[in-house]
């Protein structure tokens, strides 16, 4: 489970955007409100202190996970170009609630992988990371090989997710794992 104390990072500041201050940002979050909605947000430079700064406005470029937002206070490119690799933050116990089924990927950290062999679970990997790029993948750490794999989160694939017992079951076609 996520600590509530935790930092999640739901943005990256990736270039400037225009003379006027403001920036790019790479969605890592399905609520686009987060770059929208003017309101105070956090970010953080590496691995600072997350800091305190007030979104005014954003809106999001047609076709694309990026979003083009202005920030208080910043209001020249020089200055926008500082911001460049911050992550934008938020604070766990501030996550939206889901319903049943719906997962914040970053619950899915850690958590083991197991498989059916011959009618068993099998376990043979744990969760490491997420890409968010155009999809949605799980990055499986495989415990014969330490290989890294990417597996796709749809329902076929993944048909069973236990926080509870800090688990999920994969169903991979063939050679998925052997790529």
């Amino acid at each position: 489970m996520i600590n509530k104390n935790e930092w999640l990072t739901v943005g990256l500041i990736t270039s400037c955007h225009g003379i006027n201050g403001q920036v790019k940002v790479k969605s890592l979050s399905d609520f686009e409100e987060r770059f929208l909605k003017p309101g105070i947000r956090w970010m953080q430079k590496e691995n600072e202190s997350p800091s305190k700064i007030e979104l005014i406005s954003g809106f999001k470029q047609p076709g694309k996970e990026t979003f083009i937002v202005k920030f208080q206070g910043i209001n020249t490119r020089n200055h926008a170009e500082q911001l460049k690799k911050f992550k934008i933050l938020v604070k766990a116990d501030t996550l939206p609630k889901l319903k049943k089924e719906e997962f914040h990927l970053l619950e899915l950290v850690n958590l083991e992988v197991k498989t059916f062999e011959n009618d068993e679970l099998k376990k043979i990997g744990k969760v490491i990371n997420l890409e968010n790029e155009k999809n949605n993948l799980l990055v499986i750490e495989l415990f014969k090989n330490q290989k890294k794999v990417l597996v796709p989160f749809v329902k076929e694939i993944v048909p069973l997710i236990d926080l509870k017992n800090n688990f999920l079951i994969i169903n991979p076609p063939n050679g998925l794992l052997e790529l």
